[in-house]
Protein backbone atom coordinates (compact mmCIF):
# COMPACT_ATOMS: atom_id res chain seq x y z
CA UNK A 1 0.00 0.00 0.00
CA UNK A 2 1.17 3.61 -0.70
CA UNK A 3 3.03 5.18 2.43
CA UNK A 4 3.16 8.73 0.97
CA UNK A 5 -0.10 10.94 1.81
CA UNK A 6 -2.39 10.65 -1.23
CA UNK A 7 -5.17 13.80 -2.07
CA UNK A 8 -7.80 10.58 -2.59
CA UNK A 9 -8.06 7.47 -0.27
CA UNK A 10 -10.18 5.93 -3.32
CA UNK A 11 -10.64 7.21 -6.75
CA UNK A 12 -13.85 5.36 -8.82
CA UNK A 13 -12.37 5.18 -12.37
CA UNK A 14 -15.23 5.35 -14.97
CA UNK A 15 -17.91 6.62 -12.32
CA UNK A 16 -19.77 7.99 -15.69
CA UNK A 17 -19.84 4.84 -17.01
CA UNK A 18 -23.30 2.79 -16.38
CA UNK A 19 -22.28 0.60 -13.03
CA UNK A 20 -19.75 3.32 -12.48
CA UNK A 21 -22.44 5.69 -11.75
CA UNK A 22 -24.01 3.41 -9.07
CA UNK A 23 -20.30 2.44 -7.44
CA UNK A 24 -19.63 6.52 -6.99
CA UNK A 25 -23.71 6.58 -5.32
CA UNK A 26 -21.82 3.72 -3.08
CA UNK A 27 -18.57 5.70 -2.32
CA UNK A 28 -20.97 8.95 -1.28
CA UNK A 29 -23.15 6.81 1.25
CA UNK A 30 -19.74 5.81 2.69
CA UNK A 31 -18.16 9.39 2.71
CA UNK A 32 -20.78 10.00 5.39
CA UNK A 33 -21.33 6.38 7.46
CA UNK A 34 -21.89 6.96 10.92
CA UNK A 35 -19.06 5.17 12.16
CA UNK A 36 -16.72 6.91 10.14
CA UNK A 37 -14.71 9.54 12.48
CA UNK A 38 -13.83 11.74 9.17
CA UNK A 39 -14.45 12.43 5.64
CA UNK A 40 -13.27 10.06 3.65
CA UNK A 41 -11.44 11.83 0.49
CA UNK A 42 -12.53 10.67 -3.03
CA UNK A 43 -12.88 11.26 -5.82
CA UNK A 44 -14.34 10.27 -9.97
CA UNK A 45 -12.46 10.04 -12.62
CA UNK A 46 -13.21 9.49 -16.68
CA UNK A 47 -12.71 11.35 -20.31
CA UNK A 48 -15.30 13.93 -19.35
CA UNK A 49 -15.85 16.23 -17.10
CA UNK A 50 -19.63 17.40 -18.11
CA UNK A 51 -20.29 13.55 -17.77
CA UNK A 52 -18.54 12.93 -14.08
CA UNK A 53 -20.14 16.23 -12.96
CA UNK A 54 -23.68 14.91 -14.06
CA UNK A 55 -23.33 11.88 -12.17
CA UNK A 56 -22.58 13.45 -9.22
CA UNK A 57 -25.25 15.70 -9.28
CA UNK A 58 -27.97 12.61 -10.08
CA UNK A 59 -25.83 11.23 -6.64
CA UNK A 60 -26.59 14.06 -4.63
CA UNK A 61 -30.42 13.95 -5.96
CA UNK A 62 -30.83 10.48 -5.00
CA UNK A 63 -28.87 11.14 -1.65
CA UNK A 64 -30.39 14.23 -0.91
CA UNK A 65 -26.90 15.73 -0.21
CA UNK A 66 -26.60 19.19 -2.36
CA UNK A 67 -22.99 19.74 -1.85
CA UNK A 68 -21.56 16.61 -2.81
CA UNK A 69 -20.16 17.67 -5.95
CA UNK A 70 -18.07 20.51 -4.12
CA UNK A 71 -17.08 17.40 -1.89
CA UNK A 72 -15.45 14.99 -4.27
CA UNK A 73 -12.45 15.48 -6.54
CA UNK A 74 -12.55 14.95 -10.25
CA UNK A 75 -9.87 13.60 -11.85
CA UNK A 76 -9.59 14.03 -16.09
CA UNK A 77 -8.16 10.79 -17.98
CA UNK A 78 -7.86 8.35 -20.80
CA UNK A 79 -7.63 5.10 -20.98
CA UNK A 80 -5.75 5.74 -24.62
CA UNK A 81 -3.18 8.31 -22.55
CA UNK A 82 -0.81 6.56 -20.25
CA UNK A 83 0.17 9.75 -18.64
CA UNK A 84 -3.19 10.43 -17.95
CA UNK A 85 -3.38 6.90 -16.07
CA UNK A 86 -0.11 7.51 -14.18
CA UNK A 87 -1.47 10.52 -12.95
CA UNK A 88 -4.82 9.96 -11.62
CA UNK A 89 -3.01 6.67 -10.00
CA UNK A 90 -0.49 9.35 -8.07
CA UNK A 91 -3.18 10.57 -6.33
CA UNK A 92 -4.99 7.56 -5.07
CA UNK A 93 -4.06 4.90 -2.42
CA UNK A 94 -6.58 2.56 -4.17
CA UNK A 95 -8.46 2.73 -7.61
CA UNK A 96 -11.91 1.19 -8.19
CA UNK A 97 -11.38 0.45 -11.98
CA UNK A 98 -15.38 0.67 -13.44
CA UNK A 99 -14.06 0.01 -17.67
CA UNK A 100 -14.93 -3.26 -19.09
CA UNK A 101 -14.75 -4.73 -20.81
CA UNK A 102 -11.30 -5.70 -19.20
CA UNK A 103 -9.94 -7.22 -22.09
CA UNK A 104 -9.75 -4.33 -23.75
CA UNK A 105 -9.32 -1.31 -21.34
CA UNK A 106 -7.70 -3.12 -18.29
CA UNK A 107 -4.23 -3.77 -18.04
CA UNK A 108 -3.22 -0.08 -18.80
CA UNK A 109 -5.13 0.55 -15.46
CA UNK A 110 -3.16 -2.38 -13.81
CA UNK A 111 0.29 -1.50 -15.24
CA UNK A 112 -0.53 2.59 -14.44
CA UNK A 113 -1.23 1.84 -10.55
CA UNK A 114 1.84 -0.81 -9.78
CA UNK A 115 3.87 1.46 -11.66
CA UNK A 116 3.00 4.43 -8.97
CA UNK A 117 2.39 2.20 -5.49
CA UNK A 118 -1.27 2.46 -5.88
CA UNK A 119 -3.76 -0.45 -4.97
CA UNK A 120 -6.28 -1.95 -7.46
CA UNK A 121 -9.83 -3.43 -7.49
CA UNK A 122 -11.99 -4.30 -10.25
CA UNK A 123 -15.29 -5.49 -10.55
CA UNK A 124 -14.22 -8.16 -13.85
CA UNK A 125 -15.90 -11.53 -14.42
CA UNK A 126 -13.49 -12.47 -17.09
CA UNK A 127 -11.06 -15.48 -15.79
CA UNK A 128 -8.87 -14.97 -18.96
CA UNK A 129 -8.15 -11.13 -18.07
CA UNK A 130 -7.92 -12.38 -14.72
CA UNK A 131 -5.49 -14.92 -14.84
CA UNK A 132 -3.55 -13.10 -16.87
CA UNK A 133 -2.92 -9.84 -14.61
CA UNK A 134 -1.79 -12.90 -12.44
CA UNK A 135 1.02 -14.24 -14.82
CA UNK A 136 2.08 -10.65 -16.03
CA UNK A 137 1.94 -8.44 -12.61
CA UNK A 138 1.94 -10.38 -9.46
CA UNK A 139 5.79 -10.39 -9.19
CA UNK A 140 5.77 -6.36 -9.83
CA UNK A 141 3.17 -5.90 -7.26
CA UNK A 142 4.34 -8.08 -4.65
CA UNK A 143 8.09 -5.60 -5.09
CA UNK A 144 6.08 -2.76 -4.63
CA UNK A 145 3.91 -3.53 -2.02
CA UNK A 146 0.66 -2.97 -3.40
CA UNK A 147 -2.49 -5.23 -3.57
CA UNK A 148 -4.52 -5.70 -7.19
CA UNK A 149 -7.72 -7.28 -6.91
CA UNK A 150 -10.05 -8.44 -9.24
CA UNK A 151 -13.35 -9.80 -9.62
CA UNK A 152 -14.78 -7.83 -6.40
CA UNK A 153 -18.69 -7.40 -7.38
CA UNK A 154 -21.01 -9.69 -7.89
CA UNK A 155 -18.24 -11.86 -10.04
CA UNK A 156 -17.57 -13.45 -7.42
CA UNK A 157 -17.23 -12.07 -3.74
CA UNK A 158 -20.55 -13.74 -2.53
CA UNK A 159 -18.97 -17.46 -4.06
CA UNK A 160 -15.52 -16.78 -2.79
CA UNK A 161 -15.87 -15.35 0.24
CA UNK A 162 -18.95 -17.86 0.78
CA UNK A 163 -17.01 -20.76 0.46
CA UNK A 164 -14.67 -19.53 3.13
CA UNK A 165 -17.44 -19.13 5.23
CA UNK A 166 -19.06 -22.20 4.99
CA UNK A 167 -15.50 -23.80 5.58
CA UNK A 168 -15.17 -21.64 8.68
CA UNK A 169 -18.69 -22.88 9.83
CA UNK A 170 -18.03 -26.09 9.82
CA UNK A 171 -17.35 -28.59 12.53
CA UNK A 172 -14.43 -30.26 10.25
CA UNK A 173 -13.12 -29.87 7.53
CA UNK A 174 -14.78 -28.57 4.25
CA UNK A 175 -13.72 -30.91 1.53
CA UNK A 176 -16.03 -30.29 -1.29
CA UNK A 177 -19.06 -27.62 -1.90
CA UNK A 178 -21.74 -26.88 -4.91
CA UNK A 179 -23.80 -23.42 -4.76
CA UNK A 180 -26.96 -22.72 -6.45
CA UNK A 181 -27.21 -19.25 -7.32
CA UNK A 182 -31.23 -17.81 -7.69
CA UNK A 183 -32.15 -14.61 -8.69
CA UNK A 184 -35.23 -12.62 -7.63
CA UNK A 185 -37.16 -10.45 -9.66
CA UNK A 186 -40.54 -8.49 -9.31
CA UNK A 187 -43.45 -8.07 -11.80
CA UNK A 188 -41.11 -6.32 -14.56
CA UNK A 189 -38.42 -9.36 -14.46
CA UNK A 190 -34.69 -8.42 -14.81
CA UNK A 191 -32.56 -6.93 -16.69
CA UNK A 192 -28.80 -6.21 -17.20
CA UNK A 193 -27.18 -3.89 -19.03
CA UNK A 194 -25.38 -5.16 -22.33
CA UNK A 195 -22.01 -4.20 -21.02
CA UNK A 196 -21.87 -7.42 -19.23
CA UNK A 197 -23.38 -9.46 -22.72
CA UNK A 198 -20.32 -7.33 -24.18
CA UNK A 199 -17.78 -9.70 -21.95
CA UNK A 200 -19.45 -12.56 -21.86
CA UNK A 201 -19.36 -12.69 -26.21
CA UNK A 202 -15.83 -11.77 -26.55
CA UNK A 203 -14.92 -14.38 -23.36
CA UNK A 204 -16.89 -17.15 -25.09
CA UNK A 205 -15.09 -16.14 -28.81
CA UNK A 206 -11.19 -16.74 -26.89
CA UNK A 207 -11.72 -19.62 -25.41
CA UNK A 208 -8.42 -20.54 -26.94
CA UNK A 209 -6.74 -17.73 -25.99
CA UNK A 210 -7.98 -18.96 -22.06
CA UNK A 211 -6.69 -22.31 -22.66
CA UNK A 212 -3.12 -20.88 -24.09
CA UNK A 213 -2.87 -18.88 -20.45
CA UNK A 214 -3.80 -21.69 -18.51
CA UNK A 215 -1.48 -24.36 -20.36
CA UNK A 216 1.42 -21.59 -20.31
CA UNK A 217 1.41 -21.55 -16.74
CA UNK A 218 2.50 -25.23 -16.31
CA UNK A 219 0.88 -25.84 -12.87
CA UNK A 220 0.52 -28.71 -10.89
CA UNK A 221 -2.93 -30.19 -10.13
CA UNK A 222 -4.01 -29.32 -6.43
CA UNK A 223 -4.71 -32.50 -4.69
CA UNK A 224 -8.47 -32.54 -3.14
CA UNK A 225 -9.22 -35.18 -0.09
CA UNK A 226 -12.26 -36.60 -0.05
CA UNK A 227 -14.37 -38.49 -3.15
CA UNK A 228 -13.95 -35.74 -6.41
CA UNK A 229 -17.01 -33.88 -6.89
CA UNK A 230 -19.44 -35.39 -9.27
CA UNK A 231 -20.14 -33.18 -12.33
CA UNK A 232 -23.45 -32.95 -13.41
CA UNK A 233 -25.63 -32.67 -16.32
CA UNK A 234 -25.64 -29.57 -18.41
CA UNK A 235 -29.69 -29.54 -16.74
CA UNK A 236 -30.36 -30.48 -13.71
CA UNK A 237 -32.75 -30.73 -10.54
CA UNK A 238 -31.99 -29.88 -7.09
CA UNK A 239 -33.89 -31.63 -5.21
CA UNK A 240 -33.30 -29.54 -1.84
CA UNK A 241 -34.31 -26.23 -3.59
CA UNK A 242 -36.94 -27.70 -5.90
CA UNK A 243 -35.58 -26.36 -8.91
CA UNK A 244 -33.85 -27.13 -12.46
CA UNK A 245 -30.29 -25.68 -12.80
CA UNK A 246 -27.98 -25.16 -15.30
CA UNK A 247 -23.93 -24.90 -14.78
CA UNK A 248 -22.57 -21.29 -14.06
CA UNK A 249 -21.32 -19.72 -16.80
CA UNK A 250 -19.22 -16.69 -14.71
CA UNK A 251 -15.82 -16.21 -13.41
CA UNK A 252 -17.17 -18.06 -9.86
CA UNK A 253 -15.45 -21.55 -10.73
CA UNK A 254 -12.32 -19.93 -11.76
CA UNK A 255 -11.59 -17.36 -9.32
CA UNK A 256 -12.64 -19.96 -6.28
CA UNK A 257 -10.27 -22.67 -7.81
CA UNK A 258 -7.13 -19.86 -7.79
CA UNK A 259 -8.48 -18.82 -3.92
CA UNK A 260 -8.22 -22.73 -2.95
CA UNK A 261 -4.82 -23.07 -4.59
CA UNK A 262 -3.47 -19.91 -2.55
CA UNK A 263 -4.82 -21.17 0.72
CA UNK A 264 -3.79 -24.41 0.21
CA UNK A 265 0.04 -23.93 -1.05
CA UNK A 266 0.55 -20.47 1.28
CA UNK A 267 -1.30 -21.23 4.38
CA UNK A 268 -1.46 -24.55 4.34
CA UNK A 269 -5.32 -25.09 4.79
CA UNK A 270 -7.12 -28.12 2.91
CA UNK A 271 -8.11 -27.19 -0.34
CA UNK A 272 -12.15 -27.17 -1.35
CA UNK A 273 -13.44 -28.29 -4.69
CA UNK A 274 -16.04 -25.92 -5.95
CA UNK A 275 -18.70 -26.60 -8.37
CA UNK A 276 -21.18 -23.44 -8.78
CA UNK A 277 -24.54 -23.77 -10.58
CA UNK A 278 -27.61 -21.27 -11.51
CA UNK A 279 -31.06 -21.97 -10.70
CA UNK A 280 -33.44 -21.48 -13.68
CA UNK A 281 -37.24 -22.68 -12.03
CA UNK A 282 -39.64 -24.72 -14.12
CA UNK A 283 -38.98 -27.07 -17.31
CA UNK A 284 -40.39 -23.62 -19.22
CA UNK A 285 -37.39 -21.22 -18.11
CA UNK A 286 -35.15 -24.00 -18.94
CA UNK A 287 -36.23 -24.51 -22.53
CA UNK A 288 -36.22 -20.77 -22.90
CA UNK A 289 -32.74 -20.75 -21.51
CA UNK A 290 -31.53 -23.73 -23.83
CA UNK A 291 -32.83 -21.56 -26.78
CA UNK A 292 -31.41 -18.57 -25.44
CA UNK A 293 -27.94 -20.81 -25.16
CA UNK A 294 -27.86 -22.62 -28.32
CA UNK A 295 -28.16 -19.06 -30.43
CA UNK A 296 -25.51 -17.13 -28.50
CA UNK A 297 -22.86 -20.45 -29.37
CA UNK A 298 -23.98 -20.53 -32.55
CA UNK A 299 -23.46 -16.88 -33.62
CA UNK A 300 -20.55 -16.03 -31.33
CA UNK A 301 -18.55 -18.24 -33.17
CA UNK A 302 -18.82 -16.08 -36.13
CA UNK A 303 -17.45 -12.23 -36.72
CA UNK A 304 -20.80 -11.64 -38.08
CA UNK A 305 -22.65 -13.42 -35.35
CA UNK A 306 -20.63 -11.28 -32.65
CA UNK A 307 -21.54 -8.23 -34.44
CA UNK A 308 -25.58 -9.07 -34.49
CA UNK A 309 -25.55 -10.39 -30.58
CA UNK A 310 -23.99 -6.97 -29.93
CA UNK A 311 -26.29 -4.69 -32.00
CA UNK A 312 -29.65 -6.88 -31.15
CA UNK A 313 -28.79 -7.75 -27.05
CA UNK A 314 -32.21 -7.29 -25.74
CA UNK A 315 -33.61 -9.81 -29.15
CA UNK A 316 -30.94 -12.49 -28.72
CA UNK A 317 -30.66 -12.97 -25.09
CA UNK A 318 -34.52 -12.84 -24.53
CA UNK A 319 -34.99 -9.73 -22.71
CA UNK A 320 -32.25 -10.44 -20.36
CA UNK A 321 -29.92 -7.56 -21.66
CA UNK A 322 -30.65 -4.44 -22.96
CA UNK A 323 -28.52 -1.29 -24.39
CA UNK A 324 -30.80 0.60 -21.89
CA UNK A 325 -30.43 -1.44 -18.79
CA UNK A 326 -32.79 -1.94 -15.90
CA UNK A 327 -35.00 0.64 -15.06
CA UNK A 328 -35.11 1.39 -11.16
CA UNK A 329 -38.25 -0.24 -10.33
CA UNK A 330 -36.65 -3.52 -11.47
CA UNK A 331 -33.33 -2.95 -9.45
CA UNK A 332 -35.51 -2.45 -6.26
CA UNK A 333 -37.26 -5.77 -7.06
CA UNK A 334 -34.68 -7.93 -7.60
CA UNK A 335 -32.44 -9.55 -4.87
CA UNK A 336 -30.36 -12.70 -5.22
CA UNK A 337 -30.00 -15.81 -3.20
CA UNK A 338 -26.61 -18.19 -3.10
CA UNK A 339 -26.69 -21.71 -1.74
CA UNK A 340 -24.19 -23.77 -0.60
CA UNK A 341 -24.06 -27.58 -0.12
CA UNK A 342 -20.88 -28.42 1.77
CA UNK A 343 -19.35 -32.15 2.61
CA UNK A 344 -16.70 -33.38 4.50
CA UNK A 345 -15.12 -34.52 7.36
CA UNK A 346 -15.50 -34.65 11.36
CA UNK A 347 -11.84 -34.37 12.69
CA UNK A 348 -10.14 -37.20 13.22
CA UNK A 349 -11.81 -39.46 10.69
CA UNK A 350 -9.70 -40.52 7.86
CA UNK A 351 -10.01 -39.20 4.63
CA UNK A 352 -8.48 -42.20 2.65
CA UNK A 353 -11.64 -44.69 2.51
CA UNK A 354 -14.48 -43.37 4.34
CA UNK A 355 -17.34 -41.34 2.97
CA UNK A 356 -17.36 -37.37 3.86
CA UNK A 357 -20.33 -37.43 7.56
CA UNK A 358 -20.85 -34.19 7.91
CA UNK A 359 -22.89 -31.41 5.75
CA UNK A 360 -23.62 -27.84 6.23
CA UNK A 361 -25.45 -25.58 4.10
CA UNK A 362 -25.26 -21.56 4.08
CA UNK A 363 -27.01 -18.98 2.14
CA UNK A 364 -25.02 -15.64 0.91
CA UNK A 365 -28.04 -13.26 0.42
CA UNK A 366 -28.42 -9.55 -0.89
CA UNK A 367 -30.38 -7.10 -2.89
CA UNK A 368 -30.04 -6.60 -6.45
CA UNK A 369 -26.98 -8.35 -8.16
CA UNK A 370 -25.30 -6.27 -10.75
CA UNK A 371 -26.10 -2.65 -9.61
CA UNK A 372 -26.37 -2.94 -5.92
CA UNK A 373 -24.80 -5.46 -4.59
CA UNK A 374 -22.03 -5.02 -7.14
CA UNK A 375 -20.97 -1.60 -6.06
CA UNK A 376 -21.18 -2.75 -2.26
CA UNK A 377 -18.96 -5.96 -2.47
CA UNK A 378 -16.55 -2.76 -4.25
CA UNK A 379 -16.65 -0.86 -2.04
CA UNK A 380 -16.53 -2.58 1.22
CA UNK A 381 -13.57 -4.49 -0.68
CA UNK A 382 -11.54 -1.13 -1.29
CA UNK A 383 -12.43 -0.17 2.24
CA UNK A 384 -10.87 -3.35 3.64
CA UNK A 385 -7.94 -2.75 1.76
CA UNK A 386 -7.63 0.97 3.69
CA UNK A 387 -8.74 -0.55 7.08
CA UNK A 388 -7.71 -4.01 7.69
CA UNK A 389 -3.81 -3.69 6.68
CA UNK A 390 -2.53 -6.49 9.09
CA UNK A 391 -4.59 -9.07 8.00
CA UNK A 392 -3.87 -8.73 4.09
CA UNK A 393 -1.12 -11.13 2.30
CA UNK A 394 2.27 -9.63 4.39
CA UNK A 395 3.16 -9.07 0.63
CA UNK A 396 1.74 -7.57 -2.27
CA UNK A 397 0.62 -9.01 -5.67
CA UNK A 398 -2.16 -9.70 -7.75
CA UNK A 399 -5.57 -11.82 -5.77
CA UNK A 400 -7.89 -13.00 -6.19
CA UNK A 401 -10.72 -11.48 -3.28
CA UNK A 402 -10.65 -14.84 -1.08
CA UNK A 403 -6.76 -15.37 -1.16
CA UNK A 404 -6.48 -11.09 0.24
CA UNK A 405 -9.66 -11.53 2.05
CA UNK A 406 -9.83 -14.96 4.61
CA UNK A 407 -8.33 -13.00 7.02
CA UNK A 408 -9.92 -9.60 7.21
CA UNK A 409 -13.30 -8.53 8.59
CA UNK A 410 -15.13 -8.44 4.69
CA UNK A 411 -17.32 -10.69 5.33
CA UNK A 412 -18.85 -8.73 8.59
CA UNK A 413 -18.60 -5.14 6.67
CA UNK A 414 -20.90 -7.07 3.96
CA UNK A 415 -23.05 -8.38 6.90
CA UNK A 416 -23.64 -4.69 7.96
CA UNK A 417 -24.41 -3.29 4.26
CA UNK A 418 -27.05 -5.75 3.16
CA UNK A 419 -25.01 -8.97 1.86
CA UNK A 420 -25.52 -11.42 4.38
CA UNK A 421 -24.34 -14.30 4.97
CA UNK A 422 -25.62 -17.15 7.58
CA UNK A 423 -25.80 -20.86 8.27
CA UNK A 424 -29.04 -22.63 7.07
CA UNK A 425 -28.37 -26.03 8.62
CA UNK A 426 -25.27 -28.72 10.12
CA UNK A 427 -25.27 -32.01 10.97
CA UNK A 428 -23.63 -35.36 10.61
CA UNK A 429 -24.68 -38.14 8.20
Amino acid sequence: MATQQRSFQLVVFGASGFTGQFVTEEVAREQVAPERSSRLPWAVAGRSREKLLRVLERAALKLGRPTLSSEVGIIICDITNPASLDEMAKQATVVLNCVGPYRFYGEPVVKACIENGTSYIDICGEPEFLELMYWKYHKKAAEKGVYIIGSSGFDTIPADLGVIYTRNKMNGTLTAVESYLTLHSGPEGLCIHDGTWKSAIYGFASQSSLRKVRNSSNLKPVLFIGPKLKKRWLVSYCRELSTYSIPFMGADRSVVKRTQRYLHEMLEESPVQYAPYLAVGGITSVIKLLFAGLFFLFFVKLGIGRQLLIKFPWLFSFGYFSKQGPTQKQIDDSSFTMTFFGQGYTQGLSTDKNKPNIRICTQVKGPEAAYVATPIAMVQAALTLLNDASDLPKAGGVFTPGAAFSRTKLIDRLNQHGIEFSVISSSEV
